[in-house]
């Protein structure tokens, strides 16, 4: 059962601006990549459902994050179909991202009130998601559409809520040209927690990028 409402989660989304994700076959990783990014501020995760028994590897790190991250809201992404979102809401996720917009994923997360973020490629499937609920729609990929897709649909739906993923980095230009277009949210993944670093174990430096990189998204959203 999820810990958080979706009313905490979406708030917290809009607050931070950032949502770390990664997916990691080794439990014991995930729990060293999950603890740095809570050292480095973020109160928000997404554990992508990528690689085999990978629920299995979500049931043991959200009962750790539970018992010993107060305040660390976990989720999964990647996530396909009905079955798959009903079998992370029983694990405890706090939020279910899709790469594409799903009516049965939206009435399984509904049912159980727990937040939703379908991926979205036009206005038509955004307007549709907002219909069914949705609170902050995905764009992705991102790289595809960029910042002026998102200008595009805030002149007619300024009350829309996107987080771009894929396409999104961490340098200064990259994170502006997003904010400034009106994102409330991105998702970071590998540009972020890079495999060469969770390679050499190096949760020190995922640490300080996410604690530079939340301060820089403050910074970018205090300047609109």
């Amino acid at each position: 059962m999820a810990q958080y409402t979706r009313h905490q989660v979406i708030t917290e989304m809009h607050n931070s601006g950032m949502i770390p994700l990664f997916y990691d076959p080794d439990i014991e990783i995930s729990k060293n990549i999950v603890q740095a990014c809570y050292q480095g501020g973020a109160r928000l995760l997404e554990f992508t459902h990528r690689g085999d028994f990978a629920h299995e590897v979500f049931r043991e790190l959200i009962r750790f994050v539970n018992e010993s991250l107060p305040g660390m809201i976990i989720g999964v992404g990647s996530v396909t179909d009905a079955a798959s979102a009903s079998h992370y809401l029983m694990n405890g996720a706090n939020f279910i991202v899709t790469p594409v917009f799903r009516e049965d994923i939206a009435i399984v997360c509904n049912r159980r009130k727990v937040l939703w973020s379908p991926g979205c490629g036009s206005l038509t499937e955004i307007a549709k998601a907002e219909e069914m609920g949705a609170e902050i729609v995905k764009l992705f990929p991102g790289n595809i559409y960029g910042p002026e897709f998102v200008k595009a649909i805030k002149g007619p739906q300024p009350w829309t809520s996107i987080m771009p993923t894929g396409g999104v980095t961490t340098e200064k230009e990259n994170l502006k040209a997003w904010f400034d277009a009106g994102v409330s949210c991105v998702g970071l993944g590998s540009k972020l927690i890079s495999k060469e670093l969770v390679k050499n174990q190096d949760y020190d430096q995922i640490s300080n990028t996410i604690k530079k990189i939340l301060a820089l998204i403050q910074t970018l959203k205090q300047s609109q």
